[in-house]
């Protein structure tokens, strides 16, 4: 059962029989809002890029997995591949984080959304990201990215590791600007 998050809410990723979680995918999904004319509506692309950026307990950038580098340094984090236009149903991209293999160094994980080509959100719509259990194929959480507005980049959630190696989630839903996840950090570090 998955849990629908709002603005600033946490939520334990632990399973709900015990045991922890292993691997986790984030996916971000989006439709870009059809233009209208004089001769109707038309579609239009829209390229959002998700990222997975990594930080240690003291606020340092550790890594990042975004379109330009798919794989962490040490394999424990994959992007599945850049979509350019949102087109489909379901998730567009997705980036898969197995938790069991991540350097210990690694506190938080902040997923962050941006419009590589400049759009901004007012050009999209049904636009979420959601946390899903890969072993079970279970959503264990949602975040519906609300704010359409003039801003072309969003600090979607964190995931971050508690003290007993327990998992949490938290939606952010910041609205920043910034075409890639480097214009993004000085905005994201406020986060961790």
């Amino acid at each position: 059962m998955s849990v629908s998050l709002q603005k600033g809410q946490k939520v334990s990723l632990a399973k709900r029989g015990g045991g922890s979680l292993s691997v986790v995918r984030m996916g971000l999904g989006w439709d870009a809002v059809r233009k209208r004319g004089l001769f109707g509506s038309r579609s239009q692309s829209i390229d959002l890029d998700a990222s997975a950026l990594l930080f240690d307990a003291g606020g340092t950038l550790v890594d990042a997995v975004w379109f330009g580098q798919l794989r962490s340094k040490d394999g424990s984090v994959q992007h599945t591949g850049d979509n350019l236009t949102g087109a489909g149903e379901g998730d567009d991209e997705s980036v898969i984080v197995d938790l069991t293999r991540l350097s210990p160094a690694v506190t938080q994980i902040v997923f962050t959304v941006n419009s590589f080509t400049g759009q901004d959100f007012s050009q999209i719509e049904n636009a979420f990201c959601r946390l899903v259990d890969e072993t079970t194929n279970e959503e264990l959480a949602r975040y519906e990215l609300s704010g359409s507005g003039r801003h072309n980049a969003q600090i979607m959630a964190k995931v971050g590791r508690g003290g007993q190696g327990e998992w949490t989630m938290t939606a952010i839903g910041a609205i920043a600007s910034g075409r890639t996840f480097q214009d993004l950090l000085p905005a994201t570090v406020a986060y961790l």
